[in-house]
């Protein structure tokens, strides 16, 4: 049975779990061994035996006495942005370097509630700053597709686990982008659910109006019993978690696509989108329309000032919240250094990456005096100003589908250290996170040198188990979210 035990998604390993054909250990090492095996990806930032089959012992336990929660056994991997007790959480930086936090995360906990059993923490960019998982202190993360790529990012450990079968299902977060384009690049499904949904409570901040936490598995049926567990209330620990009770959005799933309106922006089929991008999205809107959706043509005209908003906006946020990290009670210290102001200069400076120096410095600038309302203060009017596009749209349309990313994953260093040639790569995942709106990809074919195409689905406020059903709808039709690449 373990042989294959891989290549289940995580609905049907829940059952054989449930069925008792196979117990929550056998499971837990089949995929430690397979991450082992595969260690050279760089998926993985930690892994720890004993605790993950300790708890996969405890779910055993649990289904023996007739537990049903839904995951009960099932391993999930963990981006190593949510802190979590049994294992380091470093944000992919050397500054939390060995780093082990007192509590879980609250996704953490609440999957663990449900049943997950958490398999290992993955690679990441840096505090979540990247679109390649090139910037994180640990490595890069390599593309299960073609080593020689990059697998998007930040949450590029998680979306390579899922695609070369190391874990049924992965953690992410997604601040720009971070769930949808690693999404899309590797084949595989992630959703970022409304801005508030998931309690951001043991989430290492990045940007906190932005952060957002989600799920990344294969199917959109797996995501919808992930996601299910991971929402909620967090009223005592995260002020911006909504008032909304916990959805089961499995029950979203299996509705007709008969009458659906499918906004296509103009902005999002512009000069820029390779031409294999462009066909392979197309396939998927026919799909849709063969399934009795209808396409509709709309306009999000402040598309392209997404950039330049939101790389004011995370910055500046940024620019705040990591300034706790000072080497003072937690995490990397210089070694060397004379008076306190030296230690900190020190610290910060050897602790942190380039990218996430780059991203304080220029939040600061933008918050200075002089500038704040010259830069943070019109990026914050157009950042309303985009979120009342969508809602014009959607007095159109169900939902908005176009592509994740202007092309396929790029080489491993393609962008020659260019930061700006990866903030471009985000065009198309910027607005819906700058209107806090929920999104997904899902895979829809191939294109250059045989790599993956995500279709991004974006939906209004709290519509995520429409979304889910759209993406549910497509799959039971498509095989594209089976395939997965060679070697594993």
């Amino acid at each position: 049975m373990s042989a294959d035990l891989h290549d289940l998604s995580v609905a049907e390993l829940a059952k054989k779990l449930q069925g008792r054909q196979v117990s929550a250990s056998e499971a837990a090492q089949h995929f430690l061994a397979r991450s082992r095996q595969h260690a050279t990806l760089g998926a993985f930032l930690a892994l720890d035996e004993e605790a993950t089959l300790a708890q996969a012992r405890a779910a055993d336990a649990r289904i023996a006495s007739g537990d049903r929660a839904p995951l009960l056994g099932v391993p999930v991997a963990h981006k190593d942005i949510f802190v979590t007790r049994d294992f380091p959480s470093t944000a992919g930086s050397k500054m939390l370097q060995d780093y082990r936090s007192p509590f879980d995360a609250t996704v953490v906990r609440k999957l663990a509630e449900a049943g997950a059993v958490t398999l290992g923490k993955l690679n990441c960019d840096e505090f979540a700053m990247g679109s390649s998982n090139e910037n994180s202190a640990y490595g890069p993360v390599k593309n299960p597709w073609d080593p020689s790529r990059i697998p998007g990012g930040s949450s590029g450990g998680s979306a390579a686990a899922v695609a070369a079968r190391l874990a049924p299902a992965a953690t992410g977060t997604d601040t720009g982008g971070s769930i949808r384009q690693p999404a899309s690049f590797c084949g595989i499904t992630g959703i970022k659910p409304t801005y508030g949904r998931a309690s951001r409570y043991g989430m290492i901040a990045y940007a906190s109006s932005l952060d957002q936490a989600g799920p990344m598995a294969r199917s959109a049926e797996d995501c919808a019993l992930l996601l299910s567990a991971m929402c909620g209330p967090d009223p005592d620990c995260d002020s911006t978690s909504l008032d909304l009770p916990a959805e089961d959005f499995t029950r979203a799933l299996g509705g007709s696509m008969e009458g659906l309106r499918i906004g296509v922006p103009k902005e999002f089929f512009a000069e820029g989108v390779a031409a294999d991008v462009r066909a392979a999205i197309e396939g998927a809107l026919r799909e849709y329309e063969k399934l009795g959706a209808r396409r509709v043509e709309i306009s999000l005209p402040r598309t392209e000032l997404a950039i330049p908003v939101y790389y004011i906006i995370a910055p500046a946020e940024a620019s705040s919240n990591l300034s706790r990290f000072d080497g003072v009670k937690f995490g990397y210290r210089a070694k060397k250094y004379g008076d306190l102001l030296d230690m900190y200069r020190k610290t910060r400076a050897e602790g942190f990456g380039e990218e996430v120096k780059a991203r304080i410095m220029i939040g600061t600038y933008v918050l200075s005096h002089g500038y704040y309302d010259a830069y943070y203060l019109q990026a914050q009017k157009v950042r309303r100003m985009i979120a009342d596009d969508f809602q014009r749209a959607f007095q159109q349309c169900d939902v908005i589908a176009g592509p994740v990313a202007p092309s396929v994953a790029w080489k491993l260093g393609g962008h020659g250290g260019d930061p700006l040639a990866d903030y471009l790569a985000d065009i198309f995942t910027l607005p819906g996170s700058l209107a806090g709106l929920p999104g997904m990809s899902i895979p829809v074919g191939f294109g250059e040198g045989g790599m993956p195409v995500g279709l991004q689905l974006i939906g209004n406020y709290f519509q995520e188990g429409r979304l889910l059903n759209a993406a549910h709808g497509f799959q039971q039709a498509t095989d594209f979210h089976l395939c997965k690449p060679e070697g594993f």
